[in-house]
């Protein structure tokens, strides 16, 4: 008995060095940690601005582009970095920032020239990337960057002064896509744009976010309102391009929204392709339809983007084409042809059954200005009307959170009070 109790603990002895030897060649797998899905760490709400860089509304600064140029690039960095740093003390988390404002590109393109914005000249090098420059201040910051485009402005007016400048790129590469794609031009209240109607513009809009996706890290791509953009005094003539591509439609109204349906499925398939990770969203105008035109559309009398921009959003929604809608509730909770609380809720019924995030675009340009219809911007310097906006976003579960439009207005005297409300509420 003995001795097999000897020998026992001798094979045990051995296999125990075995078994250390082997470890330290090994260590042993740590079991992988099931998390259940209620432990998961929630995505951070959306504390967004949009950057407006058209007509240098927001950046950069106008006295920049009469600098000589060393001076003008400091002046507009430091203006940038300045920004970023107020936004990041207001508890800003991203940055919407139009890269593309028209016809031309504030990033290096080899298919849009440069934007005069920078300059004053279309098409000359401002001797340095604003785009890369915002992408690597912003990320330092811990800010994410959208790049925000209008897809079928080309200029802002019809000026002979503007289409001199356009005429000119044709000595530069890129030129404007004026002199490389003269057929596709109309005019549309009263500025010169694309024609949406036309396949090849669909395939141009296209490369243009593809190439922005190959060159630069940004978090986002967004489209503004701007689809078919006319006005009673200056229509979108498109009766050509309508009985070449629309005769299987029963009428021009809906051939255009099956454009820019069209189009919104193009550009998502491609950034799915290239970038899955970036997300694809889009910032129509708050109203979709009006319940006095469709049952399923808002209780509403405002000017619907079905209707006027040839957009259903609604359709992009379901159909899973977008990754958020940003839609602009730019009115308060009094204002009875557009309430806000009503387009919020009705927003949130739209998004809820499918897997689009949605984000509440806020009117903080009209806080604190005067209004004869809209009071309620300036009770209390606006600040109950924005506190009120913002809870009802915070309160309802499908709303993801909140874009403020527009960056600027963070810097405006009347905007003191509710600028010190946004850095109680969202500041660190």
């Amino acid at each position: 008995m003995a001795v097999r109790t000897g020998i026992a603990r001798w094979i045990m002895m051995m296999l125990c060095i075995a078994t250390i030897a082997g470890c330290s060649h090994k260590p042993p797998e740590k079991p992988v940690p099931v998390i259940p899905p209620t432990a998961e760490k929630a995505p951070q709400p959306m504390r967004g601005v949009w950057l407006t860089t058209v007509s240098r509304l927001d950046w950069p600064p106008v006295a920049s582009v009469r600098a000589a140029p060393q001076q003008r690039i400091e002046m507009q960095k430091r203006a940038m970095t300045d920004k970023l740093d107020n936004l990041v003390r207001l508890g800003v988390n991203t940055v919407f920032f139009q890269v593309k404002p028209d016809g031309t590109a504030l990033y290096h393109s080899a298919i849009l020239p440069w934007s005069e914005v920078l300059t004053g000249t279309v098409g000359e090098d401002p001797g340095y990337d604003p785009l890369a420059f915002v992408l690597q201040e912003a990320h330092k910051r811990g800010l994410k960057v959208h790049a925000w485009l209008n897809p079928y402005r080309v200029t802002m007016n019809t000026r002979p002064a503007t289409v001199a400048a356009l005429e000119h790129t044709r000595y530069n590469s890129p030129s404007s896509v004026w002199v490389t794609h003269r057929d596709w031009i109309r005019i549309a209240s009263d500025r010169y744009v694309l024609d949406p109607g036309l396949p090849e513009v669909r395939d141009w809009i296209t490369s243009v976010v593809t190439e922005l996706l190959e060159r630069y890290n940004v978090d986002g791509i967004q489209f503004d309102d701007y689809f078919y953009y006319e006005t009673p005094q200056s229509p979108l003539d498109d009766t050509q391009t309508w009985r070449r591509y629309g005769q299987a439609y029963a009428d021009k109204a809906s051939w255009r929204r099956n454009n820019t349906l069209l189009l919104i499925k193009q550009v998502s398939t491609a950034i799915k392709a290239k970038k899955p990770a970036v997300e694809f969203g889009v910032s129509p105008a708050g109203v979709w339809r009006n319940q006095s035109d469709d049952p399923r559309g808002s209780d509403t009398r405002g000017a619907a983007a079905y209707d006027q921009a040839s957009a259903d959003t609604r359709q992009w929604v379901a159909l899973g084409l977008l990754d958020y809608i940003a839609p602009q509730l730019y009115w308060p909770f009094s204002r009875e042809v557009a309430r806000y609380d009503e387009l919020a809720r009705w927003w949130a019924r739209v998004v809820k059954p499918t897997h689009t995030r949605l984000y509440i675009g806020v009117a903080l340009y009209k806080v604190g200005t005067p209004s004869r219809t809209e009071p309620d911007w300036t009770i209390e310097e606006g600040v109950p009307e924005l506190k009120r906006q913002l809870d009802l976003n915070d309160k309802v579960p499908e709303i993801s959170g909140t874009i403020l439009f527009r960056e600027d207005y963070l810097n405006q005297p009347q905007n003191a009070a509710a600028v010190n409300y946004l850095r109680s509420r969202w500041g660190h």
